[in-house]
């Protein structure tokens, strides 16, 4: 119950973050080529150096196990997500198989999971969002255009996330001591995540038109998907692996239960898809998670123990 508290109260402070995004979007106080240097901001700066911040602690081989261990879960988990949204979707519209796939786990599940279990809880969903990362560049592009050709290493290898991941790792496992100065940066660049991302994605839902929104029935089922199906195979999935703790468990679900990933607008503007889809498919799967990470929170809560 104290979980579910914790995750309602952050839930709250952050639709009134979104709310914030946007009146001052409506208000023309935040221009559409701002909201795009925020969303830049995020995916090159503060999201990677999220991701870094979380590997800047002393190892142990107890937290190198578990490390290891949050990488099988996560591997596991995306797996299942993928396979769910190739299956509901794939010979039905594409931008909805993408849409479902892959989780908002950079911009909304840190913070939450950062709020909810502490940050030391954060790095057990480091790998989730390395994987969406790696597969929206890779198998996303795949399915949104059905060309190969647009798979892109460079374009991965060149990831500021990827690269603070890959840093990350040297820095843990060779035990390399970071100053207590470049920590306290890195501590204040991490705070900008969660207002800068919820002000994002009220500006996105300021640039839909809300009635023509809840009129699309596949946007419905997209967030059907992405917030009730596969979380709930998700929590079954991890109920039944015989490895991780409670934590671990928990931080990857909240995770896996996030609204989807606001990439899949910035994809099918790129490559000249349902760009309108996509932002709807975004924006309500947003506003409808504010209800139900919490009710899937509290039901892990009675059946993960």
């Amino acid at each position: 119950m104290e979980l579910t508290v914790l995750l309602l109260r952050q839930i709250a402070i952050m639709f009134i973050l979104m709310g914030i995004g946007f009146i001052f979007y409506r208000r023309k106080l935040i221009t559409d080529e701002g909201s795009r240097d925020f969303a830049k901001v995020l995916i090159n700066l503060v999201v990677p150096v999220v991701v870094l911040s979380n590997f800047c602690i002393e190892y142990t081989p107890e937290k190198g196990r578990d490390f290891l261990t949050s990488v099988i879960i996560s591997t596991a988990c995306m797996l299942l997500s993928v396979l769910l949204s190739r299956l509901v979707f794939h010979k039905r519209d594409r931008i909805s198989e993408f849409s479902a796939a892959y989780p908002n786990t950079g911009f909304i599940g840190l913070p939450l999971v950062n709020a909810v279990l502490g940050s030391q809880a954060v790095i057990h969903i480091t790998m989730m969002v390395i994987y969406v990362n790696i597969l929206q560049w890779t198998y996303g592009v795949y399915t949104i255009t059905d060309d190969k050709s647009t798979d892109s290493l460079r374009k991965i290898i060149s990831n500021p996330v990827i690269f603070a991941f890959v840093l990350g790792l040297i820095i843990f496992f060779c035990q390399i001591p970071v100053p207590s100065f470049a920590k306290n940066i890195f501590s204040i660049i991490a705070g900008l995540n969660t207002p800068l991302a919820m002000i994002v994605s009220g500006v996105y839902l300021a640039q839909s038109d809300l009635l023509k929104m809840l009129k699309n029935t596949n946007s419905y089922l997209v967030t059907l998907m992405r917030l009730i199906v596969i979380p709930l195979a998700t929590l079954v999935l991890i109920r039944f692996l015989p490895v991780g703790s409670l934590d671990m468990k928990m931080a990857i679900l909240i995770a896996s239960a996030c609204s989807c990933g606001s990439n899949v607008a910035v994809f099918a503007q790129l490559y000249h898809k349902d760009y309108v889809s996509a932002v709807e498919q975004v924006c309500m799967s947003t506003v409808f998670s504010l209800i139900s990470i919490p009710l899937i929170i509290s039901l892990a809560s009675l059946l993960l123990k």
